[in-house]
């Protein structure tokens, strides 16, 4: 009874959208016509055509960008939780300031980051002409697209280090008395049980960065629309693109089937691998 609400929530609002999903992928969905097509919609996502050639480099950038995400962005967030746990001067404004890229609007970080990357008045540009090469000049969004979207995200981990933050204020100050008392310290202490002691939260760290990657459409909207050509085409966008803008709902939801089944496979790897069981030493 008690969980009733939630079930009814739950299929209301995910399962039945969900659902509609993945029957409307086998129909030839558009704005004025519902016809069942069979596969021929997961025919398109893998063919020659233009539409399958943006589908696989759209799949191809997602899966990069989970990748960057789930290693280079959440290694960064453990470091440097790591390295404020040990609460060295400054370090509260220092959490602060590293949180500030996770509660500005996505939007508004666009709008900063293309006057950022700007080639007649942005700041990169201007500071690297101010160090001596005064005729530097590039175009970061066209240039070095995919480069200089992927840096807009993946540097900043600031949920998965106060993630981490959280869980080590949570470990018992025994634990580390032991391990000093034993001649352990520094690097050490980290790695044989700071690191397997917040094993679990690591874990959710991962899922949570890496199905970002599956719905991060608001950055890559506002800054390259996945140009140039579809160097930064990712499945959200092209999902948008197909459904809102082309009005082909089957193809986008046959697409969305896909980014649902990623997902799925992503939850259940990090599932088995980092938060089935935890470290004997815990």
């Amino acid at each position: 009874m008690f969980l009733a609400p939630t079930l009814v929530l739950f299929l209301l609002i995910y399962a039945v959208p969900i659902l509609t999903v993945g029957v409307t992928s086998f129909f030839d969905y558009s704005y004025a016509t519902l016809t069942f097509s069979g596969l021929d919609n997961y025919r398109s996502l893998v063919s020659g055509t233009l539409t399958g050639r943006e589908f696989v480099k759209a799949v191809g950038n997602t899966l990069i960008w989970i990748g960057l995400q789930i290693t280079v962005h959440v290694a960064l967030g453990v470091l440097v939780a790591l390295g404020l746990s040990r609460k060295p001067f400054g370090w509260k404004t220092v959490r602060t300031a590293y949180m500030l890229p996770n509660i500005v609007s996505l939007a508004a970080l666009g709008i900063i980051y293309l006057n950022l990357f700007d080639s007649r008045r942005g700041l990169v540009n201007g500071v690297i002409r101010a160090l001596g090469n005064k005729d530097f000049s590039v175009n970061w969004y066209v240039e070095h697209a995919f480069l200089t979207t992927t840096l807009t995200w993946t540097l900043f981990a600031g949920l998965v280090t106060i993630l981490i933050l959280a869980d080590i204020a949570s470990i018992p100050e025994d634990i580390y008395e032991s391990a000093r008392i034993d001649g352990a310290s520094g690097w050490k202490i980290d790695w044989y049980f700071t690191l397997p002691l917040v094993r679990n939260t690591i874990g959710t760290s991962v899922i949570l960065a890496a199905t970002s990657m599956l719905k991060e459409f608001e950055l890559i909207y506002m800054t390259t629309n996945g140009g140039p050509g579809i160097a930064t085409l990712n499945l959200p966008l092209l999902i948008y693109k197909k459904a809102l803008i082309e009005q082909n709902y089957g193809l986008a939801n046959a697409m969305g089937v896909v980014t649902i089944a990623i997902g799925v496979l992503l939850i259940v790897l990090v599932n088995r691998h980092l938060l089935s069981s935890r470290f004997e030493s815990t």
